[in-house]
């Protein structure tokens, strides 16, 4: 099964929440870290994308710290229940969408935010992924793109085991899997993206670009586009460390 409908029609809505449910303490600490990380890069005036925001799981972070979040996914079932969960959120806006063919204009976002492996785990062109958000970004916003550091192989793996033994996914394949690298039975195959692998993602792009690690546990690639200039860009925004 395609990685696309993998998260589109077998693990989408309840099954995708109850595979953040079996997580060990240590995969809950890197998931908030995780979210620490986006929020503190995130301005009370900021209009936000969230690509591949599945259930939910991180809108009600990014909607408490910005004007209007709009998360994207791919899976009816998925937006189906944030839609249900978040109601209450008056700031957030969902719709069906492909994050590597993005429905909006250029410029349109303060921040896009890819989180949890999305570059990885969405199975789309991970240059075209990176190149729509880069497009529909103001000037002097700011594009997140989230993944797996080498330090938390042995806490990823058990974590997929985890999800394996849960009955969420497939079995895990020991002897294909590694070097970033899990590989499952029924065909789910999910890397991680390093920061030498991240730079060609950019190539041709004026950004600035910066890959972070975080945790022990995430690498964070940060590409800003320039400042317009005075009074053209986003208020507030820094050079990316």
């Amino acid at each position: 099964m395609e990685r696309g409908s993998y998260y589109r029609e077998k693990l989408a809505g309840e099954a995708l929440e109850r595979c953040y449910q079996v997580g060990s303490a240590r995969v809950q600490r890197y998931l908030r870290a995780e979210m620490d990380f986006v929020v503190a890069h995130v301005h009370p005036g900021d209009v936000v994308l969230d690509l591949g925001c599945g259930y939910g799981r991180t809108l009600a972070d990014l909607a408490g710290a910005a004007r209007l979040v709009v998360g994207i996914d791919t899976s009816p079932e998925s937006l189906a229940l944030a839609a249900a969960r978040l109601r209450s959120l008056p700031n957030l806006l969902l719709a069906c969408m492909d994050a590597a063919r993005l429905a909006f204009v250029d410029a349109t976002f303060d921040v896009v935010v890819c989180v949890q492996n999305g570059i990885a785990a969405f199975g789309v062109d991970r240059r075209a992924l990176v190149h729509e958000a880069w497009r529909v970004l103001r000037p002097g916003g700011l594009a997140i793109f989230s993944s797996y550091s080498d330090k938390f192989w042995d806490d990823r793996l058990a974590w997929f085991e985890a999800q394996a033994a849960a009955g969420l996914i497939g079995s895990i394949d020991r002897r294909r899997s590694g070097g970033g690298v899990i590989v499952c039975s029924d065909g789910l195959v999910l890397g991680a993206v390093r920061p030498e692998e991240f730079a060609p993602l950019v190539a041709g792009l004026d950004a600035e670009v910066a890959s972070v690690e975080v945790d022990g546990s995430c690498w964070f690639h940060l590409l800003r586009r320039p400042d317009a200039g005075a009074g053209g860009g986003r208020p507030g925004s820094q050079p990316i460390a």
